[in-house]
């Protein structure tokens, strides 16, 4: 139904404005976002809708504007609402990674990360790049492969760490189709980024790998 039509107490508009956002179930947040249903279903069916073909709210974030318009009335002026929604959400996480000690409150990167990789349908290697107090100064997608292999050469991460006069660098990538354990290549490259690396002083602090719904650290992992 319609917003106009749902009861007044039980509106979440309204009872956002009284209780709070968090007052709200996640299918009562989507409906706010969708703003609309569709012909012969209102926007709460519609998020419901969603909610069920993606399972929770973190696997609907992150999925393709073109996966979520296929849900039927959807469409893709609603996916693109989506895809705003977690571009924001993303872009505020990068903030919240500046000016603070990222190895003492390493949420914000995962989750940076995990937004930023975890819906890509191909490969890429990041690389979050610190001062000597931990303080992020850049995140940059180094590389682009195919969805099992990416060309990832140690003399770039080098000059990149350079040139932001960097003292230590986190570094990431994606498993598209896969799961997020590190294979033999993942713990080699890793090897051979970190003795590249401390030639110019640069610590490797971590290395994650981002699967769909998952993440991994290597420093958690003790493989660093």
């Amino acid at each position: 139904m319609p917003h106009a039509e749902w009861p007044a107490a039980g509106r979440p508009r309204e009872r956002l404005a009284a209780r709070g956002a968090e007052s709200l179930s996640d299918a009562e947040l989507v409906a706010l976002l969708l703003r609309t249903g569709a012909p012969g279903r209102s926007a709460a069916q519609l998020a419901q809708e969603l909610l069920g073909r993606f399972g929770r709210v973190s696997h609907l974030l992150v999925a393709a504007p073109t996966e979520i318009a296929t849900v039927p009335g959807v469409g893709a002026a609603r996916a693109a609402q989506v895809a705003a929604v977690r571009e924001l959400a993303t872009r505020a996480l990068a903030e919240q990674m500046q000016g603070r000690d990222s190895l003492a409150s390493p949420a914000a990167v995962r989750a940076f990360l995990r937004l930023r990789l975890q819906h890509l349908g191909h490969e890429v290697f990041w690389a979050v790049f610190l001062d000597a107090q931990n303080r992020v100064l850049a995140a940059e997608e180094l590389f682009r492969g195919t969805l099992t292999q990416t060309s990832v050469y140690p003399r770039e991460v080098v000059k990149r760490a350079l040139a932001h006069n960097a003292a230590g660098v986190i570094l990431a990538h994606n498993h598209p189709s896969g799961v997020a354990e590190p294979s033999f290549q993942d713990q080699a490259l890793t090897r051979s980024l970190a003795e590249s690396l401390a030639l110019v002083d640069v610590k490797v602090l971590d290395h994650f790998i981002v699967a769909p719904g998952a993440s991994l650290s290597f420093a958690e992992r003790g493989l660093l």
